[in-house]
């Protein structure tokens, strides 16, 4: 069985500087704090497509497992690569997050989308989320399926709140940042 989650929030920013948050989300040693379960980040690839302009990036993101599958399955951390494409003449950026371990469990796919807000293309950006959350039929995990698909999106949610918080944050201090500049 899978089940998707959508999200959408608008940040009363522009898109240029949402997009940089997002970039410098999981930098920072504050942010680190607040976006905890990320344990690693490691950037695998990144190019331009000379013909379109796109960014094309691929990296490694090694997680904190939510306790419950940590204690399912025995495992504390789970790998999954992010893929984002940057559209800059467009404005738009897409990312792809999918967990590679613990597949034979859980398969996990969150979509994020980065767009100008179509009321307010130079002040504001829409994000728009989505997750897939598949639990693989065990014999052995069958009856707990269901808990562990529910604790997993209540963790999306949960880590979504506080990558808004963080991402909000960036974007003030990005805007207070450029205001300096300007000056």
């Amino acid at each position: 069985m899978v089940k998707a989650y959508r999200q959408e929030h608008v940040y009363k920013h522009p898109w240029e500087r949402v997009t940089s948050a997002s970039w410098r989300k999981f930098a920072d040693a504050e942010n680190k704090r607040v976006l905890s379960h990320i344990l690693e980040v490691d950037t695998l690839s990144q190019s331009i497509d000379p013909s379109s302009g796109k960014l094309y990036t691929t990296r490694a993101i090694t997680v904190q497992c939510p306790w419950l599958v940590r204690r399912l399955i025995g495992e504390d951390i789970c790998h999954c690569v992010e893929s984002t494409v940057v559209d800059a003449p467009s404005r738009s950026m897409q990312q792809v997050y999918r967990n590679v371990s613990l597949q034979k469990f859980i398969e996990v796919e969150e979509k994020t989308r980065y767009d100008p807000h179509p009321d307010n293309t130079a002040g504001w950006t829409v994000c728009q989320q989505e997750t897939r959350i598949r639990i693989k039929p065990l014999s052995a995990l069958a009856s707990m399926a269901e808990k562990v698909e529910q604790r997993c999106a209540d963790r999306f949610l949960q880590n979504s709140a506080k990558s808004r918080e963080v991402m909000e944050r960036i974007c003030k201090y990005l805007e207070a940042e450029s205001s300096s500049f300007s000056l």
